[in-house]
Protein backbone atom coordinates (compact mmCIF):
# COMPACT_ATOMS: atom_id res chain seq x y z
CA UNK A 1 0.00 0.00 0.00
CA UNK A 2 2.73 2.37 0.91
CA UNK A 3 4.42 1.79 -2.42
CA UNK A 4 1.19 2.68 -4.23
CA UNK A 5 0.78 5.81 -2.08
CA UNK A 6 4.30 6.93 -2.95
CA UNK A 7 3.68 6.16 -6.61
CA UNK A 8 0.47 8.15 -6.67
CA UNK A 9 2.28 10.98 -4.87
CA UNK A 10 4.97 11.04 -7.56
CA UNK A 11 2.35 11.01 -10.30
CA UNK A 12 0.45 13.85 -8.65
CA UNK A 13 3.65 15.85 -8.28
CA UNK A 14 4.52 15.37 -11.93
CA UNK A 15 1.04 16.41 -13.01
CA UNK A 16 1.22 19.52 -10.81
CA UNK A 17 4.64 20.42 -12.24
CA UNK A 18 3.33 19.96 -15.75
CA UNK A 19 0.42 22.25 -14.95
CA UNK A 20 2.80 24.93 -13.67
CA UNK A 21 4.90 24.66 -16.80
CA UNK A 22 1.75 25.05 -18.86
CA UNK A 23 0.75 28.16 -16.93
CA UNK A 24 4.14 29.90 -17.10
CA UNK A 25 5.47 28.59 -20.40
CA UNK A 26 3.56 30.98 -22.65
CA UNK A 27 4.50 34.21 -20.78
CA UNK A 28 8.08 33.02 -20.42
CA UNK A 29 8.40 32.24 -24.11
CA UNK A 30 6.79 35.57 -24.98
CA UNK A 31 9.22 37.44 -22.74
CA UNK A 32 12.20 35.65 -24.26
CA UNK A 33 10.97 36.42 -27.75
CA UNK A 34 10.21 40.02 -26.88
CA UNK A 35 13.62 40.63 -25.29
CA UNK A 36 14.56 43.06 -22.50
CA UNK A 37 12.11 45.84 -21.76
CA UNK A 38 13.93 49.20 -22.09
CA UNK A 39 11.29 51.02 -20.03
CA UNK A 40 11.76 48.66 -17.10
CA UNK A 41 15.54 48.96 -17.36
CA UNK A 42 15.28 52.76 -17.35
CA UNK A 43 13.01 52.62 -14.29
CA UNK A 44 15.47 50.41 -12.41
CA UNK A 45 18.34 52.72 -13.37
CA UNK A 46 16.44 55.75 -12.08
CA UNK A 47 15.61 54.04 -8.79
CA UNK A 48 19.27 53.14 -8.33
CA UNK A 49 20.60 56.66 -8.86
CA UNK A 50 17.86 58.26 -6.75
CA UNK A 51 19.31 56.35 -3.80
CA UNK A 52 22.55 58.31 -4.35
CA UNK A 53 20.60 61.55 -3.85
CA UNK A 54 22.99 63.94 -5.67
CA UNK A 55 25.20 63.77 -8.74
CA UNK A 56 28.27 66.02 -8.84
CA UNK A 57 29.66 65.93 -12.35
CA UNK A 58 31.60 69.19 -12.26
CA UNK A 59 33.43 71.34 -9.70
CA UNK A 60 35.45 74.53 -10.01
CA UNK A 61 38.01 76.24 -7.80
CA UNK A 62 38.46 80.01 -7.66
CA UNK A 63 40.56 82.53 -5.80
CA UNK A 64 38.92 85.86 -5.05
CA UNK A 65 40.22 89.04 -3.44
CA UNK A 66 37.93 91.26 -1.36
CA UNK A 67 38.67 94.50 0.43
CA UNK A 68 36.77 96.42 3.11
CA UNK A 69 37.50 99.83 4.59
CA UNK A 70 36.68 101.58 7.86
CA UNK A 71 36.91 105.30 8.64
CA UNK A 72 36.58 106.72 12.15
CA UNK A 73 36.27 110.39 13.12
CA UNK A 74 36.98 111.31 9.52
CA UNK A 75 40.71 111.00 10.26
CA UNK A 76 41.63 107.38 10.82
CA UNK A 77 41.38 104.82 8.07
CA UNK A 78 41.86 101.08 7.99
CA UNK A 79 41.59 98.57 5.18
CA UNK A 80 41.79 94.82 5.11
CA UNK A 81 42.10 92.61 2.06
CA UNK A 82 41.47 88.89 2.01
CA UNK A 83 42.63 86.57 -0.76
CA UNK A 84 40.52 83.46 -0.45
CA UNK A 85 40.46 80.20 -2.44
CA UNK A 86 37.19 78.30 -2.60
CA UNK A 87 35.49 75.45 -4.41
CA UNK A 88 31.96 75.23 -5.76
CA UNK A 89 30.15 72.13 -7.00
CA UNK A 90 27.47 71.84 -9.63
CA UNK A 91 24.96 69.22 -8.47
CA UNK A 92 22.01 67.41 -9.99
CA UNK A 93 19.35 66.51 -7.44
CA UNK A 94 18.14 63.06 -8.53
CA UNK A 95 15.01 63.48 -6.42
CA UNK A 96 13.83 66.05 -8.96
CA UNK A 97 13.97 63.47 -11.77
CA UNK A 98 10.87 61.25 -11.89
CA UNK A 99 9.44 58.53 -14.07
CA UNK A 100 7.57 61.21 -16.04
CA UNK A 101 10.95 62.57 -17.16
CA UNK A 102 11.78 59.33 -18.98
CA UNK A 103 10.38 58.93 -22.48
CA UNK A 104 11.03 55.83 -24.58
CA UNK A 105 10.48 56.04 -28.35
CA UNK A 106 10.21 52.48 -29.64
CA UNK A 107 10.30 53.56 -33.28
CA UNK A 108 13.68 55.25 -33.00
CA UNK A 109 14.92 53.17 -30.04
CA UNK A 110 15.69 56.36 -28.15
CA UNK A 111 15.35 57.10 -24.45
CA UNK A 112 14.95 60.80 -23.71
CA UNK A 113 15.76 61.91 -20.17
CA UNK A 114 14.74 65.40 -19.03
CA UNK A 115 16.73 66.76 -16.08
CA UNK A 116 16.95 70.12 -14.30
CA UNK A 117 20.09 72.13 -14.76
CA UNK A 118 22.73 71.49 -12.09
CA UNK A 119 22.55 73.80 -9.08
CA UNK A 120 25.55 75.51 -7.49
CA UNK A 121 26.51 74.07 -4.08
CA UNK A 122 28.93 75.76 -1.73
CA UNK A 123 31.23 77.54 -1.79
CA UNK A 124 33.66 75.58 0.36
CA UNK A 125 36.41 77.90 1.53
CA UNK A 126 39.95 76.62 2.07
CA UNK A 127 40.67 78.23 5.43
CA UNK A 128 44.29 77.05 5.45
CA UNK A 129 45.14 79.10 2.36
CA UNK A 130 43.55 82.43 3.18
CA UNK A 131 45.94 85.37 2.96
CA UNK A 132 45.25 88.78 4.42
CA UNK A 133 46.73 92.23 4.03
CA UNK A 134 45.82 95.18 6.26
CA UNK A 135 46.58 98.85 6.58
CA UNK A 136 45.79 101.31 9.35
CA UNK A 137 47.50 99.71 12.33
CA UNK A 138 46.47 102.43 14.82
CA UNK A 139 42.75 102.16 14.12
CA UNK A 140 42.91 98.38 14.03
CA UNK A 141 44.74 98.22 17.34
CA UNK A 142 42.59 100.69 19.30
CA UNK A 143 39.08 99.94 18.00
CA UNK A 144 36.89 97.10 16.85
CA UNK A 145 37.50 98.10 13.23
CA UNK A 146 39.23 94.82 12.38
CA UNK A 147 36.25 92.74 13.53
CA UNK A 148 33.94 94.90 11.43
CA UNK A 149 36.24 94.53 8.43
CA UNK A 150 36.37 90.75 8.86
CA UNK A 151 32.56 90.55 8.98
CA UNK A 152 32.23 92.63 5.83
CA UNK A 153 34.89 90.64 4.00
CA UNK A 154 33.36 87.28 4.87
CA UNK A 155 30.06 88.33 3.32
CA UNK A 156 31.85 89.58 0.24
CA UNK A 157 33.85 86.37 -0.13
CA UNK A 158 30.69 84.26 -0.36
CA UNK A 159 29.07 86.48 -2.95
CA UNK A 160 32.32 86.85 -4.94
CA UNK A 161 32.82 83.09 -5.21
CA UNK A 162 29.20 82.53 -6.20
CA UNK A 163 29.45 85.28 -8.80
CA UNK A 164 32.49 83.54 -10.32
CA UNK A 165 30.60 80.25 -10.33
CA UNK A 166 27.74 81.79 -12.34
CA UNK A 167 29.99 82.68 -15.27
CA UNK A 168 28.20 81.50 -18.47
CA UNK A 169 31.16 79.43 -19.66
CA UNK A 170 31.38 77.52 -16.38
CA UNK A 171 27.64 76.97 -16.23
CA UNK A 172 27.75 75.56 -19.76
CA UNK A 173 30.67 73.29 -18.91
CA UNK A 174 28.84 72.03 -15.83
CA UNK A 175 25.69 71.40 -17.87
CA UNK A 176 27.64 69.47 -20.52
CA UNK A 177 29.41 67.36 -17.89
CA UNK A 178 26.13 66.59 -16.14
CA UNK A 179 24.42 65.69 -19.40
CA UNK A 180 27.25 63.29 -20.30
CA UNK A 181 27.18 61.66 -16.85
CA UNK A 182 23.41 61.11 -16.97
CA UNK A 183 23.66 59.71 -20.49
CA UNK A 184 26.19 57.13 -19.28
CA UNK A 185 23.98 56.32 -16.28
CA UNK A 186 21.14 55.15 -18.53
CA UNK A 187 23.13 54.00 -21.55
CA UNK A 188 25.29 51.40 -19.79
CA UNK A 189 22.41 49.29 -18.34
CA UNK A 190 20.64 49.31 -21.71
CA UNK A 191 23.81 48.19 -23.48
CA UNK A 192 24.44 45.54 -20.81
CA UNK A 193 20.98 44.13 -21.56
CA UNK A 194 21.92 43.86 -25.23
CA UNK A 195 19.83 46.81 -26.38
CA UNK A 196 21.20 49.04 -29.12
CA UNK A 197 19.44 52.15 -27.83
CA UNK A 198 20.30 55.83 -27.93
CA UNK A 199 20.02 58.06 -24.86
CA UNK A 200 19.32 61.76 -25.23
CA UNK A 201 19.57 63.98 -22.16
CA UNK A 202 17.98 67.41 -22.30
CA UNK A 203 17.13 70.31 -20.03
CA UNK A 204 13.61 71.77 -19.78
Amino acid sequence: MKRYAVLWGLIAGLLFSAALVGVFRAPLVAMLLRGPDPVSIADVSLNAVQAQNKLTAFAARFTVAVTSQQTRLGLFHATKTLIVPGTVRYELDWKRVTRRDLDWNAATKTLTVTIPRPAIAGPEIDLTRIREFKDGALLLALTDAEAALDTANRARVQSALLEEAKAPLLVQMASDATRAAVERTFKLPLAAAGLDAAVVVRFP
